[in-house]
């Protein structure tokens, strides 16, 4: 049952994430996190997430920017590092507070708390007319680049920050998509580097039926959101963005996620 059901989400995620660049890993983690405890539901979500963006890639990936690969790459992947080394010295703070919902116990952790009040910021904004008719010089891509790969470290919701800055870029939707996904695999493998130790360790209690089942569920979703990439336009794909921002970052607020 488990199986099934990871599996549904991960199709699902895919395709709908796929416009957005993130999202995979934040709807998929909890769900996975009801099987299994939460450091395996961590390390099984890492690898699908890791191999849908390989997958994504192989579809995508000649039509990336490469001028933004590198502006906003290459700061990303550096800072990434940095952010894992802040998150295994932040790991030992308490939750700022605790509460009981749907018969379960929530935590709001600093981390969340601040990712989320960034995210619903940089949304708000977005929805200012004079903030949506901004666009980011190419100059500033190094510096959303390290914003997005510090979090991605950290916390793992680079793709909420990247996208917003991608969005700014000028960018076709065809080489705003690709260019996530490529910006996504480059900053998924640095974190690899800094998790891979500890998922080494658990690799005996992972079910890598699952991990299996759900990596390829998520290729058949990436494979219909290619499709469906062609009839839509970049002003849908903004939509859709900033809507699952919202959601996201008032669950990372709430501790849902």
């Amino acid at each position: 049952m488990e199986i099934l059901i990871v599996s549904i989400v991960a199709l699902m995620a895919s395709a709908l994430t796929l416009f957005s660049g993130f999202g995979l890993g934040t709807l998929l983690m909890p769900v996975v996190a009801i099987f299994f405890p939460l450091e395996i539901a961590i390390a099984i979500t890492a690898m699908v997430h890791l191999a849908n963006n390989v997958f994504k890639v192989a579809l995508l990936g000649r039509q990336a920017d490469h001028s933004t690969l590198i502006r906003f790459g290459i700061p990303a992947v550096l800072c990434a590092f940095l952010g894992a080394f802040v998150l295994s010295w932040l790991s030992g703070m308490e939750p700022f507070f605790a509460y009981i919902a749907f018969e379960k116990q929530l935590l709001v952790s600093p981390i969340k708390l601040i990712v989320g009040l960034l995210i619903l910021i940089f949304v708000l904004l977005e929805l200012s007319p004079k903030f949506s008719a901004v666009k980011f010089d190419k100059k500033y891509l190094p510096f959303g680049g390290a914003i997005s790969g510090f979090f991605g470290g950290l916390s793992g919701h680079q793709g909420a920050f990247r996208s917003m800055f991608l969005l700014k870029a000028g960018l076709t939707k065809e080489k705003f998509v690709a260019t996530g996904v490529m910006l996504a695999v480059m900053v998924d493998i640095s974190r690899m580097a800094m998790y891979g130790w500890e998922m080494s360790a658990q690799r005996q209690e992972i079910e890598w039926q699952l991990v299996i089942a759900a990596s390829l569920s998520a290729f058949v979703g990436a494979y219909f959101g290619v499709r469906l990439l062609k009839k839509i336009t970049i002003r849908t794909i903004q939509i859709a963005v900033s809507a699952l921002l919202v959601i996201i970052s008032l669950g990372l607020i709430s501790g849902l996620l």
